[in-house]
């Protein structure tokens, strides 16, 4: 069984873009690559600013959910609470 993470990354614009992986440093290297999302694709490189460990991925998709919905100053604020 794979663990999941719920990960932020932010891009070269400020801007901060969150998804969820069982692999972190694989998927910000796609990012990096212009094989992640599309949102992040001529925002890279982008760099690993938020990770966090969940039991499962319904429960990494809930959360991700969760903080997409945030205002970017919470999300900075987590950020800042609970850097990596």
């Amino acid at each position: 069984m794979s663990q999941w993470y719920v990960y932020m990354v932010q891009c070269t614009d400020g801007s901060l873009y969150t998804g969820i992986a069982t692999d972190i440093d694989r998927r910000v290297a796609e990012h990096n690559a212009g094989t992640g999302a599309r949102y992040t694709r001529g925002r890279g490189p982008v760099t690993l600013v938020y990770r966090e460990e969940v039991k499962d991925r319904p429960t990494a998709l809930k959360r991700e959910y969760a903080i997409k919905r945030m205002r970017t100053d919470q999300k900075r604020e987590m950020i800042d609470l609970f850097s990596i």
